[in-house]
């Protein structure tokens, strides 16, 4: 006995002088912060931070592989603990959260049968799976037993659905989705994306210039969703009052209802509504904004593309400062569009929910002359966004012009505008046949003046004017003189204007546009009694801004006058200078402008970022569609009619500059709503609810 407890303890002894020695020998130091880092994460394992595990992302915090930050699920004091233990800055991160872009109606039609394994990935590896659709969701749920927080479920249109408030942004789902339909994203990423030819995309999502989800907002407005629709149209366009106003709605060219039936949903109609609903109700639907970067921009313009930009930066994080000319903010929106057609009061409570993100402001100061581009980037701009327009108004060149009684359209416009005192006779002839001739036409007949003509070249088909502003001036009693080119303008002894002499034009062969070209009428020369005359035939930007001899005269400028960018990037020559709406572009639509400054931030942030400034890959620019997504017929569609626009009847309206058009009641955009087919790429609901 007393042997075998002998041996026993020298056996261990010997054990433990071996393990002793061999402690020396094969010795494994563990920094102690791995585990004190470790204690501080969620502790969930998740994977979202991109680690197998909390202890490997714990050492990688430690190896200064990952920042601080690394956890998705840690508190922000916890992220701060993390980063006292290493000694840096805990710095900020945005929170990942899930979505599912893939919404669209009745799944598409099936290629084939499929008795397999019933798992997406399973599907997938067979052709694709057996929907015609390329993109679409297979439905098998594969991202639903992925998430382990529940917060991911097939819906019972057999596409998952996202609870935000569960979901961790761990990345599983995205992980195992074979058709990449559920993606992981921050806040700042969905705002900076740009629609791409692999998106789930409805044919007016594609032909939107601000890229809108439309379908998910009628859809959410058809729910009776509507905090929820703001938010969505608010995720790609800052100015959506002024839009559900001015927008000639291009998307609803290309609605698929108007296929089968000739009236389209009236998209424009139901964005007012929702818009007009938040403004008068009293409060405003709270916009968040990513951690400060400790980045600076400086906008060039308070109009639409600089009041865009500028939101789109602040809500990524950036630091933002608006510099504009004129006495207040909203370019073209206020000084170009006049108040019957956007209340100045609209406008005013919609530029204030943008800059209440914190956007600073300077307004009647102008570049290259109270500041310039040194000053700037001597104040500590990382960036400079021209957001200039296009305030220079085209002349006609002909004798006559300078006449007193003779006025250009973007100048009477914002004299208008700022009720500055303007001396105007008793019969007036507006020159040109876009929108800024016929806002003028329509302001002098509000003014009371007892004849208005509108004088044009070319035919009423050629016009670029919005055919309902077309139709309005024409209710409103003013006379279109078509196929008329000006030719001087006859003045009396004092130089006051006392006619337009014009010759009569015939319909040539195309021009570079398309447009038949005008021809002269030999001995057609005709005069029109009038004491005012206003020209509207265009305008472009003006460049006074280029100091000689500063890196602002090296900014690259094309034969239009225009700034020379990147159409994709927005980007200019100067590599810290970046422009987009009408002084990039030339005069175009209001949401062409906010859709620039849009495409112009994502770049920004990129260069802010010293990333590399390119194109987004595959992105559906230039207003190009998809293919497949471009119907001939729609199936299953019954005739239904479109929601007239609520306005005030003419008599009411030429005296006084009360706004004309009115907005949808909630019945009204409840009805319209449910008109919309729920479209996605080639998705659609067939309609059986509002057969005619």
């Amino acid at each position: 006995m007393i042997h075998a407890i002998l041996f026993t303890l020298g056996l261990g002894g010997a054990c433990g002088l071996a393990l002793s020695v061999a402690s020396k020998i094969f010795y494994v130091y563990e920094d102690p912060r791995i585990a004190r880092v470790e204690n501080l994460l969620a502790g969930a394992n998740c994977g979202g931070c991109g680690y197998a595990g909390c202890a490997a992302a714990a050492e990688a915090v430690v190896k200064e592989e990952a920042s601080p930050n690394v956890c998705i699920l840690a508190s922000p004091e916890n992220v701060a603990a993390v980063a006292a233990i290493m000694g840096s800055e805990a710095g900020t991160a945005e929170p990942y959260k899930s979505y599912n872009d893939c919404l669209g109606g009745h799944r598409a039609a099936d290629r084939y049968f499929y008795h397999g394994l019933n798992r997406c990935n399973a599907v997938n590896a067979l052709y694709g799976g057996k929907r015609e659709c390329s993109i679409g969701c297979l439905g098998f749920g594969d991202c639903v037993h992925a998430c382990k927080f529940d917060a991911l479920e097939i819906g019972p249109n057999g596409y998952p659905i996202v609870d935000k408030d569960k979901c961790v942004g761990c990345g599983a789902c995205e992980q195992i989705c074979p058709k990449s339909i559920i993606e992981v994203r921050t806040m700042s990423q969905r705002l900076l994306h740009l629609n791409t030819e692999d998106d789930p995309l409805s044919p007016c999502q594609q032909t939107c210039p601000a890229e809108i989800d439309i379908p998910r907002y009628l859809r959410q407005i058809r729910e009776g969703e509507y905090d929820s629709a703001v938010d969505t149209i608010r995720e790609r366009n800052p100015l959506l009052l002024a839009c559900g106003r001015v927008c000639p709605h291009p998307c609803e060219e290309y609605c698929r209802r108007s296929i089968e039936d000739t009236e389209s949903v009236s998209i424009n109609q139901l964005k007012r509504f929702v818009a007009d609903r938040e403004m008068n109700s009293g409060s405003r639907r709270p916009i968040p904004c990513a951690p400060d970067t400790g980045k600076r921009v400086a906008v060039i313009g308070g109009g639409p593309a600089g009041l865009s930009c500028a939101y789109f930066l602040r809500r990524v994080g950036h630091s933002v400062n608006i510099f504009e000319a004129m006495p207040g903010l909203g370019g073209m929106l206020r000084y170009g569009i006049p108040e019957y057609r956007l209340p100045k009061a609209v406008l005013d409570w919609e530029i204030e929910g943008i800059l209440n993100l914190g956007i600073e402001y300077h307004t009647n100061v102008k570049m290259g002359v109270d500041f310039d581009l040194g000053s700037l980037v001597g104040a500590g701009f990382d960036s400079i966004f021209m957001a200039v327009g296009a305030w220079k108004d085209y002349r006609l060149k002909i004798p006559g012009e300078d006449l007193n009684g003779c006025f250009t359209g973007i100048n009477f416009l914002s004299r208008m505008a700022g009720q500055e005192p303007v001396r105007i006779g008793n019969r007036a002839a507006v020159i040109g046949g876009g929108n800024t001739a016929i806002d003028c036409a329509r302001t002098l007949v509000r003014k009371g003046l007892e004849k208005v003509y509108l004088v044009y070249r070319r035919t009423r088909t050629e016009m670029p004017a919005n055919e309902v502003e077309i139709e309005a001036a024409g209710h409103e009693g003013i006379e279109f003189i078509f196929l008329a080119a000006p030719n001087k303008v006859i003045g009396d002894s004092d130089e006051n204007v006392a006619g337009l002499e014009y010759l009569k034009m015939e319909l040539g062969e195309p021009d570079a546009s398309g447009r038949r070209r005008p021809v002269p009428v030999e001995g057609s020369e005709t005069v029109l009694d009038v004491d005012t005359i206003i020209t509207a035939i265009g305008q472009s930007p003006d460049t006074s801004f280029q100091t000689p001899g500063t890196r602002m005269d090296e900014l690259n400028m094309t034969r239009w006058g225009t700034i020379d960018v990147d159409p994709e990037t927005c980007r200019s020559n100067v590599p810290y200078i970046f422009a987009a709406g009408d002084g990039a572009t030339g005069p175009a639509l209001v949401v062409d402008a906010i859709g620039g400054g849009r495409r112009a931030a994502r770049a920004i942030d990129l260069f802010l970022k010293g990333r590399e400034v390119a194109p987004k890959p595959r992105a559906l620019l230039s207003k190009r569609h998809i293919n497949e997504s471009l119907f001939e017929t729609v199936p299953g569609v019954k005739k239904s009619r479109r929601t007239g626009m609520p306005e005030l009847p003419v008599q009411d309206r030429i005296h006084s500059f009360v706004e004309v058009d009115q907005v949808l009641g909630e019945p009204e955009a409840l009805s319209e709503a449910a008109r919309c087919l729920n479209c996605c790429r080639l998705c659609y609901d067939p309609d059986t609810r509002n057969a005619a």
